[in-house]
């Protein structure tokens, strides 16, 4: 990826933070809700590990092939300082697709928010890559 496609990718990765924060501060009292909340979060984590991968490949020679490799360089470079919490974002992400109910929808939702500073971190940590 070179660097104009990477600084394209983040310019998507702050609309979906947009719209993910937007949808966060919503009240969660009706479905709908939570399930925009959950669809914008899966836009949102696709983008930022992508985005991080592009920006890695700039910076260095490493090739990394799916979501973990990239959040374990990520971490080893210093861009997140909790690995396990975006290891827990990308199960999270890969479970969204499985929910089939009410209460499990919730209990992601919750997670979300719970995990937002972590999203908000590092969306200034790649803007700062970008600048």
């Amino acid at each position: 990826m070179n660097g104009p496609s990477a600084s394209r990718r983040f310019e998507k990765l702050k609309q979906a933070m947009a719209r993910l924060e937007e949808a966060m501060a919503e009240p969660e009292d009706t479905p709908y809700i939570v399930d925009a909340s959950i669809q914008r979060f899966e836009f949102a984590f696709e983008l930022f590990w992508k985005t991080m991968k592009g920006f890695l490949e700039l910076e260095s020679s490493a090739r990394m092939v799916n979501a973990r490799d990239v959040l374990k360089q990520a971490y080893a470079s210093g861009w997140i300082d909790d690995e396990q919490g975006w290891i827990d974002l990308l199960g999270m992400r890969n479970s969204t697709s499985h929910i089939y109910d009410e209460t499990m929808a919730r209990a992601v939702y919750t997670q979300i928010g719970a995990r937002m500073p972590l999203l908000r971190k590092a969306l200034a940590v790649l803007k700062s890559k970008a600048d």
